[in-house]
């Protein structure tokens, strides 16, 4: 049996293996509780392993622990032959009588899964190690560097944001989550987008686990429709944002958001055109030292693979914005400017393009899920999104709606509609479809924008509806709904 200090391996501590067995042989259920965390895989003996497993086989059915029970979970584990001879034996008589308090116990737990996480580390680096030697040079860059990132960001998220998965009644705490509900009482469930009446359709702003999705034709703004839910957040919250660029340059996104915070034209500002009036040039300069403050992180991914893409965001939440002392991710907002493949080579003869759109959906959403973070994407609209309103007309597969949050159409509002709402009331229109928290918006209702695209701004107006009723109220005098038929007998 290998338990003899003297030949001590690194990353192991068998003192501190046998000072937990003792613990859980003595104090039970008491003490297992407080090192729930602990699995067999934290143990490096063999047989300490095993014993483990059986005071955890004990302790499902038991507050104790006894020598005859455990024989008994050992004959239940089919490990019995193992622990059933005079040393063994020995050994686990001994834990009942070694000397250790109650509160070490958790002490000596926590250094056993601290090693064991040291171990699942090192091992991952032997992997990059092997990956490494069969580098050719042929390789892309950052192919090579994925290689290394990936294993170890997947293996320290596992260690922040580890969960065992198991069963559990959902009711079981629900009378602490009431009263923490009641204590952190709120406006906003999700990240405002800036935009109320499109928060409330959607139920609540940008949630965490959720990829809500807007749909738009080419040029219609959704690039403007991005850096205006980011500057926001960023701006406004002081929520850290990422924004995952297809197309556009930095210096573009620059001048708009330059335009948006100093009311100068995009144009003036590109050109360099603003230097020649005084107060234009301090309100960009002034606008520069504002932009310069806030939280927006900027990344073009034109022609990035998608798993690439992956790697930038996982990076992006370890290096810039971080977790909590309970390991969840702090607030964030990852903005993806859009949605659709890169390159040709994710396409076959048995995958097509739909097909391989809906698989990037699928792990778009997965590391919103596994991440805790939130993230407002666009998609292009095929031709059918000029005139219809509905789900069908986004270009990708059904997966894309599917596991979507939300689902938007942001579209250039007709002649008939600028004329029916008048031209103060915008030239863009938002129609949130579908929304798994909230109701959307049904019976033609959309909600106006307005989109001046040379000063980079997207402003919000009221929703179709609520024209509509005021302009009711203007025309009778009565609220939609007041107006009660007259019965024919008394006319």
């Amino acid at each position: 049996m290998v338990r003899n200090q003297k030949n001590k391996r690194k990353l192991e501590d068998l003192a501190a293996e046998r000072a937990v067995l003792s613990g859980l042989c003595q104090y039970g259920l008491s003490v297992s509780l407080d090192s729930d965390y602990l699995e067999s895989e934290h143990f490096t003996d063999p047989t300490n392993q095993i014993i483990f497993g059986c005071i955890k086989k004990v302790l499902e059915k038991s507050n104790k622990v006894e020598l005859s029970s455990l024989l008994s979970a050992a004959n239940q584990l089919g490990c019995y032959e193992n622990i059933n001879n005079q040393e063994e034996i020995g050994f686990l008589r001994s834990l009942f009588n070694f000397p250790i308090h109650e509160e070490n116990v958790s002490i000596h737990a926590g250094k056993l899964a601290k090693l064991g996480i040291a171990r699942e580390v090192k091992k991952t680096l032997a992997i990059c190690s092997n990956k490494i030697d069969e580098v050719t040079g042929d390789e892309d860059i950052n192919d090579i560097i994925s290689l290394i990132e990936t294993p170890v960001l997947d293996a320290t998220s596992k260690i922040y944001q580890g969960s065992d998965n198991k069963p559990e009644i959902i009711g079981e705490e629900i009378t602490d989550y009431i009263e923490f509900l009641k204590e952190n009482k709120n406006d906003m469930i999700g990240i405002s987008t800036g935009f109320p009446a499109y928060d409330e359709a959607i139920g609540g702003g940008l949630r965490r686990k959720c990829v809500d999705l807007v749909a738009a034709r080419p040029k219609v703004g959704k690039s403007m429709f991005g850096d205006a839910v980011a500057m926001h957040v960023s701006k406004n919250l002081g929520i850290p944002v990422l924004v995952l660029d297809t197309e556009m340059s930095k210096e573009d996104h620059l001048h708009r958001m330059l335009a948006n915070l100093s009311g100068v034209e995009i144009n003036t500002i590109a050109s360099g055109k603003f230097d020649s009036n005084q107060l234009n040039t301090e309100k960009v300069e002034n606008a520069a030292n504002e932009l310069g403050e806030i939280p927006f992180h900027y990344v073009s991914i034109a022609g990035q693979p998608f798993e690439n893409i992956l790697s930038i965001m996982r990076k992006w939440i370890y290096q810039e914005v971080g977790f909590d002392e309970n390991g969840r991710t702090k607030d964030c907002l990852i903005v993806y400017d859009y949605l659709k493949l890169m390159n040709s080579t994710s396409i076959s003869n048995s995958m097509q393009e739909f097909q391989v759109l809906g698989f990037q959906i699928t792990q778009l959403h997965n590391f919103c899920v596994k991440y805790d973070v939130p993230c407002l994407s666009f998609v292009q609209l095929n031709r059918d999104g000029i005139t219809k309103e509905s789900t069908d007309v986004v270009s990708g597969s059904d997966r894309l709606i599917w596991l979507c949050t939300s689902f938007s159409i942001f579209k250039l509002k007709s002649d008939e509609e600028i004329a029916d709402d008048t031209d103060e009331n915008g030239n863009r229109k938002l129609v949130p479809i579908v929304a798994r928290h909230g109701a959307g918006l049904d019976d033609g209702d959309y909600i106006n924008m307005n989109m001046f695209g040379k000063f980079g701004k997207l402003v919000e107006g009221q929703t179709r509806n609520e024209l509509r009723t005021k302009s009711t109220i203007k025309d009778t005098g009565f609220e939609s709904g007041d107006q009660q038929p007259a019965d024919i007998e008394t006319v």
